[in-house]
């Protein structure tokens, strides 16, 4: 391997660093937003100029060198020191103009968010708004997302933020099969026909208590998605435990249950330490954390 790093610039190495990813070069190139016989041209022209190969070609794709680890490695440390930089000055902005990066989960963006993000857009017209949907935690150190809305009680610990209410659950039925003002005995509740969130939550505490209380052949229906359980429960396929803010907010539901604290989870405003003096951060934050204030009784289901 020659000393050709020296004249190595930095695209060359976010295309190293691409296939290495993907393991496969028209992937690597269409996440660098160029074609595939061009990736082809640089990737030969970068092994010439380093005096080797980088990658060998297998059938299930492409495996780096030894010396390409090296030089995916070097990719690896140059990205995360822009990254860093980048991220620095970020917090070091003065204005509140540009883009604000949020990822949540659709639950939380449609029962909870989406008003609140339309106030702060009228109160912040500078700021725009890019909304990520996902449960999976993207990675706020490379500055995937500036702030993550979160439900859960034992954040990551690399970011910062705080704690603005506690989610309630309770247990939920169609208001037209449960007429009686008194709240129906848990053991006949325990008989009724049962919705619930499917394996991939397994973790909630409310599955939990179903498994361990609810017969399987009275579980007749399940959806892996928290806006699904709503609306089933609000068909009438059965009953089942929801989030108060989810269930108060439509009238065709009625509470059956009293609101347990144990099947709840915190729900936080996370963002990194490097950007948490961002004056667009924090103002972001700040508005957020006074307008969910306002509904917390609602959101733990006071």
């Amino acid at each position: 391997m020659s000393d050709g790093f020296r004249d190595l610039p930095w695209d060359d190495l976010r295309l190293v660093k691409a296939i290495a990813e993907a393991r496969n070069l028209p992937a690597a190139a269409t996440r660098l937003g160029i074609d595939h016989s061009t990736a082809f041209r640089r990737l030969r022209q970068i092994e010439r100029t380093l005096g080797g190969p980088l990658f060998e070609k297998h059938r299930s794709g492409y495996t780096l060198t030894s010396a390409g680890d090296e030089v995916s490695a070097l990719a690896d440390r140059v990205e995360a020191d822009i990254v860093s930089v980048l991220r620095k000055l970020a917090g070091s902005e003065i204005d509140l103009t540009g883009e604000l990066r949020i990822t949540t989960n659709d639950t939380l963006l449609v029962e909870l968010l989406t008003p609140l993000f339309a106030a702060f857009c009228v109160a912040y017209p500078g700021l725009r708004l890019d909304v990520i949907l996902s449960n999976a935690a993207l990675n706020l150190s490379k500055r995937d997302a500036d702030i993550a809305i979160r439900a859960s009680d034992h954040p990551p610990d690399t970011l910062v933020g705080r704690r603005v209410a506690r989610i309630g659950w309770a247990l939920y039925g169609r208001a037209a099969d449960f007429p009686e003002p008194d709240l129906p005995d848990i053991e006949v509740l325990h008989g009724k026909r049962w919705v619930a969130l499917g394996d991939n939550l397994a973790t909630l505490k409310a599955v939990r208590y179903i498994k361990a209380h609810v017969a399987p052949e009275r579980v007749v229906y399940r959806v892996n998605s928290v806006l699904g359980l709503a609306e089933a429960v609000e068909a009438g396929i059965g009953i089942g435990h929801l989030p108060c803010f989810i269930a108060g907010a439509r009238p065709a539901l009625k509470r059956i249950g009293q609101a347990n604290p144990e099947f709840g989870a915190d729900l936080w405003l996370l963002t990194h330490p490097d950007l948490r003096q961002a004056p667009r951060v924090r103002t972001c934050l700040d508005f957020l954390a006074q307008e969910i204030a306002r509904r917390r009784a609602f959101i733990e289901g006071e």
